[in-house]
Order: C-alpha cells, then structure tokens, then sequence
C-alpha cells in the first residue's frame, strides 16, 4: 500500500514538472518574435447566443504567427460577474493583452479591463461598448434597426442559488439566420441555432461600471449590414469612444463572415500597441 502511494505520488509529480516545462517551452516558442520582442497575447471573448469557436479562423491565423491565443467561454450570467472571471483570467496573463469582444462581449472586456495595465488595446468586433450604468439592452434599443425585439425571443426559467429564477433567452429558430448570421450558409446557421448559448436576462439589462475604453485605445470592426445591434447604435458607441474604426457590410457575426478584416483589424492594435 505504502508503496503504490509512493509511486502515485511519483508519477504526480513527473506530470507536473512536465506540464511546467512544457508550459514553458509554449511561452517562449510563441510568446517571443525572432528579435526576442514578446509577442502580446489575444485574448477573444465572444457574446451571446454564440461560444469561442466564433473565433477559430482568427485563432488558428494568430497562433501560426505565433500569437499566444486564449478564446475563453463568457459565462452569459450577469455583466458584473462575466466581467470578473475574465478578469481573473486577464490576471494570470504575463506581458502585454490585446482584448477582442465580439457583441455582448464588448461589454463584458470594457468593464474585465478597467485598471489592469496589462491591457493594452480593446478591439471591438460589431459589439456593445457601454458607458457607466448604460446595459446592454439600453443601447440596442436606442437605434432602430434591430430584429431581435421580444418576439424573436424564448424565455426559458432556470434555478439560481438560494432558490431563485433566473430567464434565459434564445433566438428563435425562425429569425435566428436573418436577424444574427445572415451572410453565414443556412446550413451552418442552423447548427449555430441549433447549439446556441442562452444569454441571460440579467446580463442583457445589468448596468455597466466604469469601462476600460476610457483610458485603453481601442479599435472597432463597425457591420453596417447588421440586423443584432443597429450599425447607428455601432457608430454611436464607437465614435464615443474614440475607436479606430473599420467598416465591413457585414451580419452580426463579422468575425466569422469576414475573419480577415477582423484580423486586420487586431494586427492594426497589436502594431499601433507596440
């Protein structure tokens, strides 16, 4: 007995000095250009009705530059708590962060970034830049134009601690292709309908708290073909606050019906950053 837990113990911590080594060698190999410069790592937060592999044309052009890439999964819960555990993951990140939201995750990197000096650059994909105590859904419905009014919506209970009820909300099957994704083949919106990520009640109406974009230089991917957040809404939030912006006639999900503006774009704040 004492021995297979010598040897358990053992083998924990070959895999450990492994993984630490092997960490290691990732930081150096793709953290680092050919001049020795540490290359800054992207971190790519995707919104709601949607997950991280939004980004994987961005993720697999940015990491064979040599990028260290993190696309993490945004909770959906809440602006405030969304916020915070991108922000812990912001805090283990060595070296300088280009943020990139898409969406609601344009909120969600305005509020994560706020005083953290790591963030260099906020990179807005067709997405919601909040000022202190606007939500979300404020802003959507400030402009006309949007197709994602109250009947393109499901509302779905689900329990919360204590014994509360939260609302879920999705995009119906019906609008989902023409009001989100409408310049995406229809057999690849109706998986993305299909697999979608709820987006919470709370999250769409919480207020922002001080964003970061206040004092971070930041960059917009401005769809004027959007039918999610109106392109006035988009023109709005970005000239306020004084991004850099690109247009591109686009659906809601510019990252995926043209990644290659969306990655212009990142390199545009990587090089202004630098």
């Amino acid at each position: 007995m004492k021995l297979a837990l010598r040897r358990s113990r053992a083998l924990v911590a070959i895999l450990v000095a492994l993984l630490f080594t092997g960490s290691m060698l990732a930081t150096t190999s793709n953290g680092a250009s050919a001049t020795g410069r540490t290359k800054p790592t992207i971190v790519m937060v995707h919104g709601a009705w949607a997950d991280a592999s939004g980004w994987q044309r961005e993720v697999k052009e940015l990491t064979d530059d040599g990028y260290p890439v993190i696309a993490p999964a945004n909770p959906l819960r809440g602006l405030a708590s969304d916020a915070a555990y991108l922000r812990s993951i912001l805090e283990t990140i060595p070296g300088p962060v280009i943020l990139v939201g898409h969406s609601y995750g344009g909120a969600v990197i305005s509020n994560a970034a706020t005083g953290l000096p790591n963030v260099k650059a906020l990179v807005y994909v067709a997405a919601f830049v909040p000022d202190v105590h606007e939500p979300v859904a404020q802003l959507v419905q400030q402009f006309p134009g949007t197709l994602v009014t109250e009947d393109a919506l499901d509302a779905r209970p689900y329990p919360l601690p204590g014994g509360e009820v939260g609302v879920d909300l999705y995009l119906k099957a019906d609008i989902f292709r023409e009001a989100f994704a409408g310049d995406l083949p229809r057999s690849t919106t109706t998986v993305m309908q299909a697999s979608q990520r709820p987006f919470s009640l709370a999250a769409f109406t919480e207020p922002s708290g001080e964003p970061a974009w206040k004092t971070v230089p930041s960059w917009y991917l401005l769809a004027t073909a959007d039918k999610t957040i109106p392109p006035a809404a988009q023109e709005f939030m970005a000239k306020r606050a004084d991004a850099k912006i690109m247009r591109v006639r686009s659906s809601h999900v510019a990252h995926q019906s043209h990644p290659h503006e969306t990655l212009a774009l990142i390199e545009n704040a990587v090089r202004s950053v630098r």
